[in-house]
Order: C-alpha cells, then structure tokens, then sequence
C-alpha cells in the first residue's frame, strides 16, 4: 500500500504536454479502456503467448484476439517475435507492467462503495443550492 498523500514528499510537478501529446495519451487511454484487451494484456504479462494461446486464457475467438493484438501493438504496450510458424507476444517493456501494476493498486485502494456513496452525499449536502445562489 502506497504512503498516505500527507506523508508523501511533494512530487515532482509533471512536464507540460503540447495539445498533440495530450491527444496521445488520450488515444492510450481508450485503448486501455476496453475490458478484453487489458484481459489480453494480463494474459500476456503472465506468460508470453501466441494468439492461440491467448484466446484459450481469455476465452474469445482468434479472430477477436488478433483485432485487440493488432491495437495493443499499434499503442506499443506489446511486441511480437516470431517463433518458428508463431508469433509470441509479450508487454513491449517494464513500463506496461508499471502501468496496470498501479492501475490495479489505485482500484484496489478505491474505498468500498458504501463509504464511498456516504462521503458522496455528505459532499453534496455541504454544496450550497445552486438556486438560492440566484436569488
């Protein structure tokens, strides 16, 4: 578990990103954002695979693994080498592991959703009515 925010040095700020990069990082985003390929991606952070063998561990047709493989490499969060008549995919680098490792961690210390809900509406009670701010 990660350092409460208060006991954290202070970070260092992050570099400011033209509208094109901004754009990018965008488009990983959404490419991260679709269920079956990060069950792809998992699958191949476990093991390297071919696409055989992927869609026996994520149980989805070839054909739909080979659309998600052909996205996930185009993103570069996976390679490919080919292996006698296969091709093996694994993550391109140690950052694509980096990156679900702490997604995972930021899901897995979300509050539950009851103590979530509560702090939500307690918030909303604590904003003023945006009607008796007009009158």
């Amino acid at each position: 578990m990660r350092a409460h925010i208060a006991t954290m040095p202070v970070p260092t700020p992050l570099p400011e990103l033209a509208d094109g990069q901004i754009a990018e990082l965008a488009d990983l985003l959404r490419t991260l954002g679709e269920p079956t390929r990060l069950r792809i991606l998992f699958a191949c952070l476990a093991q390297p695979a071919s696409v055989g063998e992927i869609a026996a561990r994520v149980d989805i047709p070839r054909s739909l693994v080979s659309h998600h493989l052909r996205m996930l490499r185009a993103s570069c969060f996976l390679r490919s080498k080919r292996n006698g008549k296969q091709i093996i995919y694994s993550p391109a680098d140690d950052r694509v592991r980096c990156i679900l490792e702490d997604l995972v961690e930021h899901v897995a210390e979300r509050p539950d959703e009851t103590e979530h809900e509560q702090t939500v509406q307690h918030e909303l009670r604590e904003v003023p009515n945006r009607d008796k701010r007009r009158a």
